[in-house]
Parts: C-alpha cells; sequence; structure tokens
C-alpha cells in the first residue's frame, strides 16, 4: 500500500457525512413485525392469546431449566469479570472519563431498567407470595420472611446481571473497538465482519422487537393500574377512555424527553423521579410501623443473601408447584432477557469512560439498593396488615384484579391517602416515561447507521419510535389483549437468551485479547518519554539531558504544537512507514481529526483484527504551576499525546527529536509484535 500523507482538515470544520443514516433492512423488518403481531391480536384476540399462550407454556415446560442455568451463568461471568484483572479496563479510550457524574449516572441506571410493573409489584408479589407460596404451607412466619426474598430474587442481581452482560460489552465493543453502539457488534469476536450482514441485522430487529413490545406491554399493565389510582383518588372510571388519555400523555412526555436527549431530558426526568420515589417510601416507612419494616429489611437482606445460591438453581424437579413456575420465575427470566438489548445498549451510552469494575459494582448494587428498600418497604407493610386481620387486602391480593389494585389498597391504611395516592401515579408514570424515552432513543439508534458511537438517531426518528409505541399501546390495550402482548414478549425473549450466550463468548475472546496486550507490554520494556539519544542533540545544540529538562518545563502554543505535527511528527511517522513498506507490511500514514475536532498525525500498519496503530495527537490542556512559578501567557497549552488502539497513553511527545520520536514508535510496535504472539499463542 502506497504511503500517503493528506493535508488536516481544521478542528471543527463539518464534513458532508451526516450524523445518522436509516438502516433500512432493520427499521422496515422491525416496523413490519409490529404492525403483524399488532394488527393479528386486535383483529383476532382470542386466537392470538390461546396460540401465545400455548408457545410461552411449551417454552416455560421445554426450556425453563436453560433459563434458570443462562441467567446463573451470566450471573457468574459479569460478577468474575468485575473482581478478575479484567475490571480495569475502561469502557472506552484509556484516557476517556465518565460523562456523567456518579449521582446522575445511578438515577438513569435503574431509572431506565427499572419500570412501573416495580411500584405495584412491591405489594402485590409478596404478599401473594406470603399467601401463595411454590411449596410450604402459606400464612406462616417462614411464608413471609419467604415472601418478601422470591420478590427481590426476582428483581434483583440475576436479572440485572443479563443488563450489565449487555451493557458492558456493548460499550466495549463500541467506545473502545470503535464498532457501532448495535447488538451486532457485540458478536465481532465470533462471527467479524459478517455482522454486517444477515446475521447483524436480525440481531438488532429482535433487539427493537423486544424493546417495543417490552415497554409496550410495561405500559399496558402500569396504565390499567393508574387508571385504578385515579378511580380510588377522582373518581374517574376504569376504563379505556382514561387509559387512552394516560398513553397519549406518557408518549407525549417521553417524546419531548427523547427530543431532548439523554444529557437534558432523559437525566432530568430520572434524578427527579428517584427523589420523589424516595421520599415516599420514607413516608410509608415514618407513617407505618417504622420498627417492624426496618427490622424485616434487616432479615430480609441476610435471607436473600441466604438463599441466593439455591434460588439461582432452584427448578422444582422434585416438586409439583403447578403453573407456579411459569408465572413467576421463568415469566421473569424470560422478561429479563427480552429487555436485555433495550437496558444494555442504554446503560452502554450513559457509561463511557468508566472500568468494567465500576460499570459492575453500579449495575449490581446501585439499582439493587433501591430495590431492596422499596420491597422490603412496601412488601413487608402489604403482609403486616394481612398479619393483622385486613381481610379486605388479602381478598385483593388473591383476586384476579390484585396486580392492580393492591397498592392502592395498602395506602387507603396510611394518612394524607388522597395525596400519596396521587405522588404515586406521578411516579408509575414517570418511571413509564424513562423507560419509553430511553427505549425511543435505544430503538432509533438501533435501526440507522450513525456515524459513530458518539452520535444518536435524529429527532424525526426518535419520535417515530416513541409514538409507535403508543400506539401499539393503544391498540392491544383497545383490543382488551394486553396479556397476548404479554406473551409476545416472552417469545421474542428466546431467541435472545441464544444470543446472549454468543455476547458471553465474544467479550471473553475479545478480553483475553486484552490481557495479552498487557502482557505485551510488559514484556517489552522500554524507556518512552524518558528515552535519551546521546549522540544527538536538538535543533538548539541542547544535549539530551538539557533538551529533556527544557521539554518537561515548556508549555507550547497552538502554532508550535500544529508545526511541530506537521514538522516533525509526520515526516518522522513516514520514514518508520517507509522501513516497514519495504518489509512487505501494508501501513498508511495520514492526516486525521479525533471526535472533538483535534488534528493528529495517524500510522496505520498491517490489515485485519488486530492493526497497530500509531497516534500523535494534540490536545489542550491547562497549564501547571511548578515551584511557584506561574507560566506566562494564556492559561492553556498543547500536548502531543501518544494514542495506541485502546486510546491515549498519557504521555506527551512534543519537542522530542525525529529520532526520539521513531524510537518510541518502535518501541510501540515491538510490544505490538510481542502481542500478536501471545494472542496467537493463546488461541
Amino acid at each position: 500500500m502506497t504511503t500517503t500523507q493528506e493535508q488536516p482538515v481544521a478542528a471543527g470544520t463539518p464534513d458532508d457525512q451526516p450524523d445518522w443514516t436509516l438502516n433500512r433492512p432493520v427499521f422496515f423488518t422491525a416496523a413490519a413485525v409490529t404492525l403483524a403481531v399488532t394488527v393479528w391480536c386486535v383483529a383476532l384476540p382470542d386466537q392470538a392469546y390461546s396460540t401465545l399462550e400455548t408457545v410461552v407454556g411449551w417454552v416455560s415446560t421445554s426450556l425453563g431449566w436453560y433459563y434458570i442455568a443462562l441467567t446463573t451463568s451470566v450471573l457468574v461471568f459479569v460478577l468474575f469479570l468485575g473482581v478478575s484483572r479484567y475490571g480495569r479496563v475502561r469502557l472506552g479510550p484509556e484516557h476517556s472519563r465518565p460523562e456523567f457524574s456518579t449521582g446522575a449516572w445511578a438515577a438513569m441506571l435503574f431509572a431506565a431498567g427499572i419500570g412501573t410493573d416495580l411500584v405495584f409489584y412491591a405489594v402485590y408479589e409478596p404478599a401473594y407470595q406470603y399467601l401463595n407460596p411454590p411449596v410450604i404451607e402459606g400464612g406462616t412466619v417462614q411464608a413471609a420472611r419467604e415472601g418478601t426474598v422470591w420478590t427481590l430474587f426476582h428483581y434483583g442481581i440475576s436479572g440485572w446481571g443479563m443488563y450489565s452482560l449487555m451493557g458492558m460489552a456493548l460499550a466495549y465493543f463500541a467506545y473502545r473497538m470503535g464498532l457501532p453502539l448495535a447488538v451486532r457488534s457485540a458478536l465481532y469476536p465470533i462471527i467479524g465482519k459478517r455482522i454486517n450482514g444477515p446475521i447483524g441485522t436480525a440481531a438488532d430487529t429482535a433487539a427493537i422487537l423486544g424493546t417495543i413490545f417490552g415497554v409496550a406491554t410495561s405500559l399496558g399493565i402500569g396504565v390499567v393500574s393508574l387508571n385504578v389510582g385515579l378511580d380510588v383518588v377522582f373518581g374517574l372510571s376504569v376504563g379505556l377512555p382514561v387509559q387512552i388519555a394516560l398513553v397519549v400523555l406518557a408518549i407525549g412526555i417521553a417524546t419531548l424527553s427523547a427530543v431532548t436527549g439523554v444529557e437534558k431530558g432523559i437525566k432530568l426526568i430520572s434524578q427527579f423521579n428517584v427523589l420523589l420515589a424516595i421520599g415516599l417510601a420514607a413516608y410509608v416507612l415514618l407513617t407505618g410501623r417504622t420498627a417492624f419494616l426496618l427490622n424485616s429489611m434487616v432479615v430480609n437482606v441476610g435471607d436473600y443473601v441466604r438463599m441466593l445460591p439455591g434460588l439461582t438453581n432452584e427448578t422444582f424437579a422434585y416438586e409439583d408447584t403447578g403453573d407456579w413456575m411459569s408465572f413467576w420465575t421463568l415469566f421473569f427470566w424470560a422478561w429479563w432477557i427480552a429487555w436485555a438489548a433495550f437496558v444494555g445498549l442504554f446503560l452502554a451510552r450513559i457509561s463511557r469512560g468508566r472500568t468494567i469494575r465500576q460499570f459492575v459494582a453500579g449495575t449490581m448494587i446501585i439499582p439493587f439498593s433501591y430495590i431492596v428498600m422499596w420491597i422490603t418497604i412496601f412488601g413487608n407493610a402489604a403482609i403486616s396488615e394481612i398479619r393483622n386481620g385486613n381481610t379486605d387486602l388479602r381478598e385483593v391480593v388473591n383476586a384476579a384484579s390484585g396486580p392492580d389494585t393492591a397498592l392502592w389498597s395498602l395506602l387507603q391504611e396510611y394518612p394524607g391517602f388522597t395525596f400519596v395516592a396521587g405522588a404515586f401515579i406521578l411516579i408509575g408514570l414517570l418511571f413509564y416515561v424513562t423507560s419509553a424515552d430511553s427505549g425511543a432513543l435505544v430503538m432509533a439508534n438501533l435501526s440507522s447507521t450513525l456515524k459513530s458511537p458518539h452520535h444518536d438517531a435524529g429527532a424525526p426518528l426518535r419520535i417515530f419510535w416513541a409514538v409507535a409505541t403508543g400506539a401499539l399501546t393503544l391498540a392491544i390495550v383497545a383490543a382488551g389483549n394486553i396479556y397476548a402482548l404479554q406473551y409476545a414478549t416472552v417469545i421474542i425473549g428466546l431467541p435472545f437468551a441464544v444470543v446472549m450466550v454468543g455476547v458471553m463468548w465474544g467479550l471473553w475472546k475479545a478480553l483475553s485479547a486484552e490481557g495479552h496486550l498487557a502482557d505485551s507490554r510488559r514484556a517489552v520494556t522500554g524507556a518512552l518519554s524518558g528515552r535519551t539519544t546521546l549522540a544527538e542533540r536538538d535543533r538548539r545544540g541542547r544535549a539530551p539531558w538539557q533538551a529533556r529538562l527544557h521539554r518537561a518545563m515548556d508549555f507550547p502554543d497552538r502554532q508550535r504544537a500544529d508545526d511541530y505535527l506537521a514538522e516533525d511528527a509526520t515526516p518522522a511517522l513516514q520514514e518508520v512507514a517507509r522501513e516497514l513498506e519495504g518489509q512487505g507490511v501494508d501501513v498508511l500514514v495520514e492526516s486525521v481529526l479525533d471526535e472533538d475536532g483535534e488534528p493528529a498525525a495517524e500510522l496505520r500498519a498491517g490489515v485485519g483484527e488486530q492493526p497497530f496503530v500509531y497516534r500523535v495527537q494534540r490536545s489542550a490542556a491547562a497549564r501547571p504551576s511548578y515551584g511557584g512559578r506561574v507560566p506566562r501567557g494564556g492559561d492553556r497549552y498543547y500536548r502531543l499525546e501518544v494514542h495506541l488502539r485502546d486510546g491515549g497513553q498519557g504521555y506527551d511527545v512534543m519537542g522530542y527529536t525525529r529520532a526520539q520520536l521513531i524510537d518510541d514508535v518502535l518501541d510501540q510496535y515491538e510490544r505490538h509484535l510481542e502481542f500478536l504472539r501471545l494472542s496467537a499463542a493463546g488461541s
């Protein structure tokens, strides 16, 4: 390949490439399947329900063991990565740092991954499991302890392990490897460039379908419960008109939020909803049986830790639980899998720059802490009411409408019911909004080709998917067939249960290569920025040690940095390129721009999955003050930092002689060759 040099483009100059273009195969396939299922459920509701129910029954009966084993395997895999040597790997280049503060990140973590169902099931499921446990006798002390633990299990770290796996895999391949922020990218180590073919299209399409049906089902179930709350508080009768109004309102807010983007809409709504939810939980805690609720919280956490190893592999092979497994654990695992791509993509979108260890700790601890607080307070409050003789709440829980009415029946036992219930209606609505607007963003990105992982699809496409979600929900609610949509979501999760195995495999292969890279850097030593070539003086005739000291205390402006980039760095890289070409290596030297528009000179040698990349990139930095000496001039200076395939290496080569820079390139190239050797030996 001929070595070429392009003239640098001025920083900030726009190019002709749009930020996104529509991915027609993914978009039209997903839209067509969504339309077909919607029409089927509306036109032939009984047939759709019975057919989907039969398929879900087969999945639960025949593949229940697979769901249990997969969920446990994913959880163990994710926790292992978090504590292993790979936990230091960043979800982005080495020089990247988190975009969002820890507080904002934490709020978006569980606001996107927790839907309106938790608001209502935190009351209903613990009480139901207390009255109708799978094996032991209901209504006992043991059933009361296990009832809340079952709910913590179904909403706990087992499911969040699936979200964490998808989030870290997609962030790793997008922000560290430069692949699209899409499900297909996680399969790259396995199928290579074929991710751009039918397999990749199928993976992204399945992710969109899981997202739209999952979010629509959550909204469909949620609006019925919210309608009951509006009936109890404001006298708005339970029926289709109110439910349609709720869907339209939620979709309208979600659309506005999706258009404003992650940095404004989703972040602000998430933070507000978190604070409101914590405030209401504190209200129930302080106005109820405070000591009992705190004691039971401690007991529940201890029971959860003690029982978790057994629960993760519990298939009830030796007990007859009837339909309990299908209705509860298997349904929840299928639901988590269906949402894994959607939530994982959103978590990746907000987690660039964090290490795998930080990401695993955040996704395992932060949402679960909130879940423990919410479920133990509301679940034990409901169990306490029933154990103290509240027969009305007992009957509500055992009724078919229990999930829709249990929360409101419990809240009626607390002071200020009207105000508190109104606040819960707002929480339920906003929890849906945060899922819907993040879902619209994810579906828009999956159904488009983005200029880079740092870009999002345009507002029109985000609006389309937000409106499509609302339209799907309205159609199914109007047909009275919301449970058919729920079954469809579970079925769509089945292919993803297979994809997730491929994601684990692909991520493991990629991280193993990271390990070889780290080993190669330890194996081949080099002086790097401290290198001094005794035989060479700089342009001003200074000895190497004098030039080195001058360089350490120098703070060049932009023009000097650009001059060095053009007159020293680029010619040095071209000298190396000519020598590599003479040895039969495909090599290219070019002037490029980074994502922030900063110019750089880049050498790229070799082809395939593991090319050698050495980039000298300009970056601005604040002027330091050493030993009381305040530098003259502006408050910023310019560095020329070395970037490799995994990002910035944190050292500045501004002022190196041409020979010193060539030495540095060769240091890194020798390490790259050692990395290739170790990779080949380990494969």
